[in-house]
């Protein structure tokens, strides 16, 4: 009787068969992201030889790295942006017509439920060691147009460099505020300087950064979103110029240099400089213009 020639199994058997299982796929974009990240995938896969070993220690990696989340803390988004994903992907979503002010990370830390404050108001007053700081400038279109009624939602660190969803008041709102430009697009804003800090490293991304031997820490910065009805809202960071860390780089890549900005000193009493917002002692002002682009 005559034998049948066979012949053994190759990787790319298995990523075809793959991908082809995937082309019945309803939605076309779906199907599109699949059949790519199947390739690449299987592509990374025989790129390094990945072994049985390694890529068990892998998935225990990513379980761990679930586990760690709860409805305050996002591994995942730690991942991500350590990875530089998240940077990746923010600059795909946002292309930026110019003159728009850039975007950057969203981070893990931002929460609901931010407290409404008049223009000048004190979202910081729960640090009480840190240095106060007005953060004031008008919201604008492309074309330099102020626009009345934006939205600026604000957060940051306090000054040792905790955010409060770290503290063990974490249920407790604080450095985090919702304020709204008048007729003029202009803000006012009092909070505190922040502090450059280490991102969380009792989990899988801190054993990753130390496996890699890469530091944790992000600049000194404050978050915002800021939006406006008819206008794309930007998530980004203004970040304080005379911080060293620039220097020694952002753990997460989200500095852009559009986004420095000088922090100036004051002495106390300068009403001018505080722009009516009421402060205790010296203080720093920090001035930015945040330019929309309109919605498409």
């Amino acid at each position: 009787m005559a034998t049948v020639a066979s012949r053994q199994t190759t990787e790319d058997d298995i990523t075809n068969a793959v991908v082809k299982s995937i082309q019945g796929t309803p939605d076309a974009r779906l199907r599109e992201i699949m059949t790519s990240l199947v390739k690449h995938l299987h592509a990374f896969a025989k790129d390094v030889q990945l072994t049985e070993a390694e890529w068990f220690e892998a998935v225990k990696f990513l379980t761990a790295t679930g586990q760690k989340c709860d409805n305050i803390r996002q591994e995942f988004i730690l991942l991500s942006d350590t990875l530089g994903l998240s940077m990746v992907v923010d600059l795909i979503s946002h292309r930026k017509q110019a003159g728009a002010t850039e975007s950057t990370v969203f981070g893990p830390f931002h929460r609901e439920g931010a407290p409404r404050f008049p223009a000048g108001g004190d979202m910081g007053t729960a640090d009480t060691k840190g240095t106060p700081l007005v953060i004031a400038g008008r919201v604008l279109d492309t074309a330099g147009k102020p626009i009345a009624g934006a939205e600026l939602d604000v957060w940051q660190s306090n000054s040792e460099g905790f955010y409060d969803s770290q503290l063990d008041t974490r249920d407790t709102l604080q450095m985090r505020g919702k304020y709204t430009t008048d007729a003029d697009g202009r803000y006012v804003i009092l909070t505190r300087r922040p502090v450059k800090y280490p991102i969380p490293t009792d989990g899988p991304v801190g054993a990753m950064l130390n496996a890699t031997k890469r530091h944790p820490i992000r600049p000194a910065h404050v978050h915002f979103v800021v939006a406006a009805q008819g206008y794309d809202p930007v998530t980004t960071h203004i970040f304080d110029y005379d911080d060293p860390q620039l220097r020694e780089g952002d753990t997460v890549f989200g500095v852009k240099e559009s986004l420095i900005v000088k922090f100036h000193e004051h002495a106390a009493g300068d009403a001018a400089a505080a722009k009516g917002a009421k402060v205790n002692g010296p203080f720093l002002t920090a001035d930015f213009d945040f330019v929309l682009q309109a919605a498409k």
